[in-house]
């Protein structure tokens, strides 16, 4: 994705460049610009192009490329850049490209009510059980996660693998909302969009963070950045913009993760206009939102949601994992307290929800125990998915996973160690490797997994070839028992070198239980580790 291009809608430079700030240039010519682009190769005529400098690139280096492709302007880091189109010097390119977006589109967070959502697990489900409490309730309410964007009855793809849009895409998505009638908006965001300032012009009113665990310190360097990027969704709040029906702005943060002090502390630091909502299970008494009489089955949830001092609120799910408690309590959280949703349209949301694809799904074509398909790729995450699955059965956990090439290596061992405490089995397989060797992926997970007892051919294997590892993982599980396969969910594709090949967990598990159980069904997808 690299140009959100609207057919016929144009902007004036001078217009446009006046949001941002620039080294005076002199005068600036008054010319249509198209849209917005960061990538050269997507320039369309008429662009203003936006040379992004990362951390393996220098989009600088492709300015000669986007003025051949008729860039109308140009803005940069760089100084001293003669060029035969404006250019403007700015001091932080990802900054200018999201404020450039949001003012082509005509600010358009400034005519919704914007709900933000991060935390390294949960935001998707979180952010979905929002979006359908707000319809519930009668809202026309749009939706923008990892997974998809959804405008009224349009859904549209926003990428192979999870990450926040880039500003010109999300600014675009909220104009259509805005276009369509929408007057709110759940926007899920990533630490990497947050850090990049993807989401930098979306003028959130409620900000909700799930939780911050160990995740992509092999991009933010350690939990105290990772942490702090999760932050700069609450800092937005501090920056109210005149929207068209502006509300109260919240926090609403989980009282039971180790964050909590610290966003706590930011919270108390911020304009005095920004108000907290505390949600958590553990802590009990000390949430302003919590739960009670919790009821996990294999196909449902139900538990007593306990707002402040008013009568409880009966919540019946289709989600499956005790953990998902807290994902309601903190959509209620940001529904019930910061928006004043009535009781029975947060009941009625609730449970309307269907399960989300990939996260703790359950996939059944005949045989006599369950098999799940979960995209657990944390450390937090698989051991929640681990629990939730002993939950489920008296008999044997059998959890199949890989760790992504090219991320944070360190959760390797972590999620290797978390298997050989809580599952029975545990089968070791590929999960995107990209360039890194897959060999010596699974040879860190292995030793992680060997700190917590785990012995190679007895309750650990280690199979590359991510179908032949779930069909292995299938052939030991005995009637009653839970296998599921973390790490990839609803993901379509996954990586080797520099090559996307088609997968997706849920065929490759319909494959092999129909193999299993010698009845028809889909074709394993293939990747290269089949031919090793």
């Amino acid at each position: 994705m690299g140009v959100f291009y609207k057919e016929m809608h144009q902007v004036k430079l001078d217009q446009l460049v006046k949001n941002i700030r620039y080294k005076p240039l002199g005068l600036v010519p008054e010319i249509n610009i198209s849209g917005i682009a960061f990538d050269s190769r997507e320039v369309a005529p008429g662009n203003i192009f936006v040379a992004l400098q990362g951390e393996n690139f220098d989009g600088h280096r492709f300015i000669p490329g986007a003025i051949s492709r008729d860039a109308a302007a140009v803005v940069g880091t760089q100084a001293n850049l003669d060029l035969d189109v404006p250019y403007f010097q700015v001091p932080d390119g990802r900054f200018a490209l999201a404020k450039l977006s949001a003012a082509f589109y005509g600010f358009p967070a400034r005519e919704l009510v914007v709900i933000g959502v991060t935390g390294t697990d949960g935001k998707t489900t979180t952010a979905n059980l929002i979006y359908h409490i707000l319809k519930a309730a009668g809202i026309q309410t749009g939706m923008v996660t990892t997974v998809n964007a959804l405008i009224g009855e349009e859904v549209l793809d926003t990428g192979y693998h999870v990450t926040t849009p880039e500003a010109p895409f999300v600014q675009g998505y909220l104009a259509d909302m805005v276009s369509a009638g929408m007057t709110h908006v759940v926007l899920e965001t990533t630490s990497h969009g947050l850090a990049q300032k993807r989401v930098a012009a979306c003028e959130f009113d409620i900000g909700v963070v799930t939780n911050i665990t160990h995740e992509h310190l092999d991009y933010h360097g350690s939990y105290e950045d990772y942490r702090a990027a999760k932050a700069i969704l609450l800092e937005e709040l501090a920056n109210p913009a005149h929207k068209k029906n502006p509300i109260s702005r919240f926090a609403v943060i989980n009282i039971d993760d180790n964050s909590f002090d610290y966003l706590d502390l930011l919270i108390t630091g911020l304009d005095a206009g920004v108000n907290r909502v505390t949600y958590g299970l553990g802590v009990g008494a000390d949430a302003d939102v919590r739960a009670e009489q919790i009821i996990a089955k294999p196909s449902n949830l139900a538990f007593s949601a306990m707002v402040g001092n008013q009568p409880p609120i009966e919540i019946e799910s289709q989600l499956v994992g005790k953990y998902n408690v807290l994902n309601c309590l903190a959509a209620i959280s940001a529904t019930a307290v910061g928006l004043g949703i009535d009781r029975e349209y947060i009941k009625q949301g609730i449970a309307n929800m269907p399960g989300i694809p990939g996260r703790m799904e359950i996939i059944h074509m005949g045989q006599d125990f369950l098999a799940i398909v979960d995209f657990a790729h944390t450390p937090n995450a698989l051991e929640n998915a681990l629990l939730s699955a002993r939950e489920l059965t008296d008999g044997k956990v059998i959890a199949i996973f890989g760790s992504a090439g090219l991320r944070d290596e360190a959760k390797r061992g972590m999620m290797a160690e978390i298997s050989g405490r809580l599952a029975d089995f545990t089968v070791l397989s590929a999960e995107d490797p990209r360039s890194e060797s897959l060999t010596e992926i699974l040879e860190d997970m292995a030793r992680g997994i060997k700190t917590s007892g785990g012995e190679e051919g007895k309750n650990f294997w280690r199979v590359a070839d991510r179908g032949e590892a779930i069909r292995f993982g299938l052939s030991l599980a005995d009637p009653g028992d839970v296998v599921i396969a973390c790490g990839k969910g609803h993901e379509q594709s996954m990586c080797f070198g520099d090559m996307e090949y088609p997968w997706d967990d849920r065929t490759a598990m319909r494959s092999a239980l129909a193999d299993l159980l010698h009845v028809e069904g889909p074709a394993m997808p293939y990747l290269p580790t089949q031919e090793a």
